[in-house]
């Protein structure tokens, strides 16, 4: 009976691959996603070997038995621009409007260590991020935010121990103790040589310096994730969905081997190392994605990390939807791609998420736009109905089926890096930004030849605005967020006052001990923390590690 049911199967397959090339005139072509999935030869097997339940080994049905039955992801928006006045007006908009976790986005200069008055933050200052070159600006960030209640997710990298000094030490001026504060610090400097170029330091510095700040947290911050390890910089950049996997576990072993190094159990500090994903336009894909991303996940930190605990072995992640896939052209449709991403991080199964609004390829979002983006998140969790199921896509043969290629794909990525020597070797060989490159090209190549269609850009045209981008109020405009110079200038001035008021003194001293605390190779960052006490601010701390470990070009092969 089984024979005959796998040769009508032969049979059944037979038939429609001839229907097909009838009707396309070739055979089934390959691609990112199957043109059709079939089950599994031995589906018990299978679902106790690949799927298993939700909160179970492998986790490629989630981490939590009830998933959003029990609680919701959090709802965070990415917010930081011209001050920090303006970006904590921004905060208590967004929090009053729904929002469950605030999440920051720094200036430029206070990524590359530099106070907000030197010469090279000219034209910078609150562009792209808040500016936070001291104490007081980031006093003025968080006031009236509950920091022992609402979490906080910061996007820095290279000045990640200073960042996470200054939060400190507001939260405990406020009666927040460190043990209470709840939130992540991205400190993932490993892609910022692969994908955003915001690093200082050489990599090896940079790397003891991320190591500090894990191994601070782990000890004194229970509640605090100390690291993002992020695949969204590379995707930005134009990696591959198997590409974002494997990379970011990659890095993310690096992490931990440099960790336990240091002394720190893998079953100590897994639980609070965390990851970032892009959630791209290919729906069917980014939900796989995600699926195998947790699997594989799993298999690491069990196999290869020594992880015994079932929360050492689980992978947390926030989701951001894909700035990438943003157009000026036709903005609107843009609340369509991101409602689609942010479905797809939902199905998924993530932790926290972040949907771009619909202004982003013209300017920073204004208040309407960081509301509707809100809201789109707020529809899914309460209109849509996918949260009262758990992975409500589990057992889709197509889906199954991408979810075991991105998996298998990615596990080839990561032998290739183990035998250039590991990511930091395969990152200085430039291993990483070729194969993002490579693919980037491909997409960029197809776009023009009309081969991949985006709507509003190479398809679909008319209707197209034409706008300024700070137009007036018009049928068919969209108005961008506008950084006033004056915004700048106050700035400036913010933070030559406060260099003014301090102890001089005190503030000398305090970075004396911090130079001889990281010469003689001990954690910096109580070091730290004691400095931007005394007064010290961003780039001055910064200017000392610049001495002692020197700077990396941007002319390396990274």
């Amino acid at each position: 009976m089984a024979a005959d049911g796998r040769r009508s199967d032969r049979q059944g397959r037979t038939r429609w691959e001839e229907e097909v090339t009838r009707a396309l005139g070739k055979a089934p072509p390959a691609g990112r996603v199957p043109l059709l999935s079939e089950p599994p030869s031995d589906p018990d097997r299978y679902y106790l070997d690949h799927l298993g339940f939700p909160g179970a080994f492998p986790y490629t049905r989630g981490i939590q038995p009830t998933m959003y039955r029990g609680r919701l992801w959090t709802f965070r928006q990415y917010s930081g621009f011209g001050s920090a006045e303006a970006t904590n007006r921004r905060f208590h908009y967004l929090l009053a409007g729904g929002q469950t976790g605030l999440s920051v986005a720094f200036d430029l200069p206070t990524q590359t260590g530099y106070d907000s008055d030197h010469e090279r933050a000219r034209g910078e200052v609150g562009r792209c991020g808040v500016p936070v070159a001291t104490l007081d600006d980031m006093r003025t960030l968080f006031r009236g935010i509950p920091l022992d209640r609402a979490t906080v997710s910061m996007t820095i990298n290279a000045t990640a121990p200073i960042l996470l000094a200054l939060l400190v030490a507001t939260a405990e001026e406020n009666g927040v103790p460190r043990a209470r504060l709840g939130g992540t610090v991205q400190n993932d400097i490993l892609k910022e040589y692969v994908a955003r170029g915001t690093y200082i330091f050489p990599p090896g510095p940079s790397m003891r310096l991320t190591v500090d700040l894990i191994e601070f947290a782990t000890r004194e911050m229970p509640q605090w994730n100390y690291i993002s390890v992020s695949g969204y910089h590379m995707r930005e950049a134009g990696a591959t969905a198997v590409q974002e996997v494997a990379f970011t576990l990659a890095n993310a072993v690096a992490y931990v081997e440099a960790a336990t190094a240091r002394g720190l159990a893998p079953d100590e500090m897994l639980p609070r190392l965390s990851f970032f994903f892009s959630s791209d336009s290919n729906f069917l894909e980014e939900i796989a994605k995600f699926r195998a991303a947790r699997r594989l996940w799993a298999s690491l930190a069990r196999e290869r990390l020594g992880a015994r605990s079932a929360r050492a072995m689980q992978l947390r992640f926030h989701t951001q939807t894909a700035g990438s896939s943003l157009t000026a052209q036709q903005p609107e449709l843009n609340v369509i791609r991101t409602t689609l991403e942010a479905l797809a991080a939902v199905l998924g199964g993530t932790q926290s998420l972040h949907t771009n609004a619909l202004d982003e390829a013209i300017g920073l979002p204004t208040e309407s736009s960081a509301r509707l983006a809100l809201r789109t998140q707020q529809i899914i969790a309460e209109e849509s109905g996918v949260p009262r199921t758990v992975d409500p896509v589990g057992g889709s043969y197509t889906i199954e089926a991408l979810t075991d290629r991105i998996e298998a794909e990615a596990r080839e990525y990561l032998d290739r890096i183990e035998a250039l020597g590991g990511p930091l070797a395969a990152a200085e060989r430039g291993f990483y930004a070729s194969e993002i490159a490579r693919e980037a090209y491909r997409v960029a190549r197809a776009r023009e030849a009309g081969t991949e269609h985006v709507v509003g850009v190479n398809v679909h045209q008319e209707g197209n605005p034409s706008f300024t981008l700070f137009p007036a109020e018009g049928r068919g405009k969209v108005r961008g967020q506008r950084i006033r110079r004056i915004d700048e200038t106050r700035q400036i001035t913010r933070v030559r006052r406060w260099r003014r008021e301090r102890d001089a003194r005190a503030v000398e001293a305090a970075l004396d001990e911090l130079v001889r605390t990281t010469e003689r190779g001990a954690n910096v960052m109580s070091a730290t923390l004691a400095a931007v006490r005394a007064g010290a601010t961003l780039g001055e701390i910064s200017d000392r590690w610049r001495a002692i470990f020197g700077e990396q070009p941007p002319s390396r092969s990274f």
